[in-house]
């Protein structure tokens, strides 16, 4: 089965003819246009949708979706997750990982201390963080070089240098 990714969120209604507003979750953000169509997921269920049209809006993505032609459809969506398949990402250079990726991975400090498992990562505008959770949550800056040491896909785990008190 092929692993469906998060890329963004539904934030809600643009104007009167159905267009959406989306928080992106790619980099940049207008990079959430090349991967239609959508599948957006709520509790209710999910439907796939086909972009028709796009663009970046302030610190938002605008988008036209296919079948959704006024405000009431576009405000029904607010809230979905927008799901793409993982294969559809482009493939990266070496050392580069898409955080859906890292996502799960096992974190150990130098020492060998777990410090849990990665549970998400998120950008603070500063320094990506990691999200590790075992016995409690712990932040992470994701700095390559000064705290991730090693971060091995094939093993499941990121080593870093990172004190298992903080």
């Amino acid at each position: 089965m092929v692993q469906q990714v998060v890329v963004g969120e539904v934030a809600g209604a643009f104007g009167i003819k159905g267009w959406v507003k989306i928080y992106s979750h790619t980099d940049p953000p207008r990079n959430i246009l090349d991967y239609s169509p959508w599948m957006l997921a709520d509790a209710n269920g999910s439907q796939e949708y086909k972009v028709l049209s796009g663009s970046p809006h302030s610190s938002y993505v605008i988008a036209q979706l296919e079948g959704v032609s006024d405000r009431d459809q576009a405000l029904k969506l607010k809230s979905s997750k927008i799901l793409v398949p993982r294969d559809r990402f482009p493939p990266l250079k070496p050392g580069e990982y898409y955080w859906a990726d890292l996502v799960g991975l096992r974190v150990t400090n130098l020492e060998g201390v777990d410090l849990g498992t990665i549970a998400e990562m998120k950008s603070t505008g500063a320094n990506d963080v990691i999200v590790a959770i075992a016995e409690r949550e712990r932040l992470i800056p994701f700095v390559r070089g000064d705290f991730v040491k090693e971060i091995n896909l094939d093993e499941g785990k990121m080593i870093v240098d990172w004190d298992a008190d903080f």
